[in-house]
């Protein structure tokens, strides 16, 4: 049984916290937070943009601590889950890789890319798994595609277009501050920017357009990714442009030799609305609606942490969530911001 540690309960901690009780082979012996209330198992303050709003917690079998450097000297936690905003990321990343823990860190790795790098360089010299929690590639309509594509079934991939647009955020106060989120540019894009190097491998190039905040950020874009050695054209637009009537939208359309599949959701008037449902459309011209079974936010979650969990059960190399990759994302969104600022084709390495 991996016994997990989270620090931090915000919403993110507090989604992780249900996620785990989901899975199998894990179960969290620890939370860390500051919070006396929360750390009694009064969790009603917290509530995000989906899933549901904290309640009332049992928390008698848990160890609470209000240090990180205690929950990291507890010898019974093999995995630390952390939670925070940010900017706290790569200390308290590095201090978890220090302490001889397996670690798992929300996304982004980080905000400044030296900072990631070092992380990366830190995690290779331990014999310990570093994951960033980048958890897109879990929700069921993105792990059916990434399978659809892997699985060669239908084909090469031949073009993908990939959208994320929200109104303008207002559900942390973190978020509103650009040096410590990196904007949408980062803190939103990077979700696909991770899922797009994940599938399709890190592009040569980039060539965007869009407007930038406080100089070096990013508010919105469209990207153009480009690959020099493959027959492959794969775009993405993101960013905090909408009107709040239409606080979150996503999608993808992704061309094979032999399919297409779309899926278009968004959240209209604060209701759930799905204009495309995940769609199957084969050579023959067969349109089949993908059946996902009942899909829950928090399921995506469960399977994030426990490919975690299993990543460390068998030792193996944990692709999907690697340091490396989320390193390789961030580095995307600083080249597209480059991008943007200069209106030029910007060479990824």
């Amino acid at each position: 049984m991996i016994k997990i540690g989270i620090i931090g309960i915000g919403f993110m901690g507090m989604i992780h916290y249900y996620g785990i009780q989901r899975g199998t082979g894990a179960e969290v012996t620890a939370i860390c937070t500051r919070n006396p209330k929360k750390l009694e198992g009064d969790w009603t303050s917290i509530q995000g943009n989906f899933g549901p709003r904290g309640s009332i917690e049992d928390l008698s079998n848990i160890k609470k601590y209000s240090e990180i450097d205690d929950l990291l000297a507890d010898d019974d936690i093999d995995l630390v889950d952390i939670c925070l905003p940010t900017h706290l990321h790569k200390s308290v990343s590095i201090a978890s890789l220090n302490a001889g823990k397996h670690t798992l860190v929300e996304k982004p790795i980080s905000i400044d890319i030296d900072d990631a790098n070092e992380i990366v360089e830190i995690a290779d010299q331990t014999d310990k798994e570093f994951m960033v929690a980048h958890v897109l590639s879990f929700f069921a309509e993105y792990a059916y595609a990434k399978q659809l594509v892997e699985s060669g079934e239908y084909g090469e991939l031949l073009g993908a277009h990939f959208k994320r647009v929200i109104a303008k955020p207002s559900w942390s106060r973190e978020i509103a501050d650009i040096e410590k989120s990196g904007g949408p540019g980062i803190d939103l894009h990077i979700h696909d920017t991770h899922f797009i190097q994940l599938l399709c491998g890190v592009p040569d190039a980039v060539f965007s357009q869009g407007k930038l905040i406080g100089g070096n950020f990013v508010d919105y874009l469209t990207t153009q990714y480009i690959y020099n050695d493959k027959e492959l054209t794969v775009s993405c637009s993101s960013g905090a442009i909408s009107q709040k009537g239409r606080a979150f939208s996503h999608g993808f359309e992704m061309y094979l030799e032999k399919a297409t599949l779309l899926f278009d959701f968004s959240t209209l008037a604060g209701e759930p609305s799905t204009a495309v449902p995940l769609t199957l459309i084969t050579e023959d011209g067969t349109v089949e609606q993908v059946d996902l079974g009942e899909v829950d936010p928090i399921d995506a979650f469960t399977a994030e942490i426990q490919y975690a969990v299993d990543a460390i059960v068998n030792e193996e190399e944990p692709t999907a969530l690697s340091g490396i990759g989320a390193r390789d994302a961030l580095l995307l969104c600083y080249k597209e911001a480059e991008s943007v600022k200069t209106g030029e084709i910007v060479a990824i390495h």
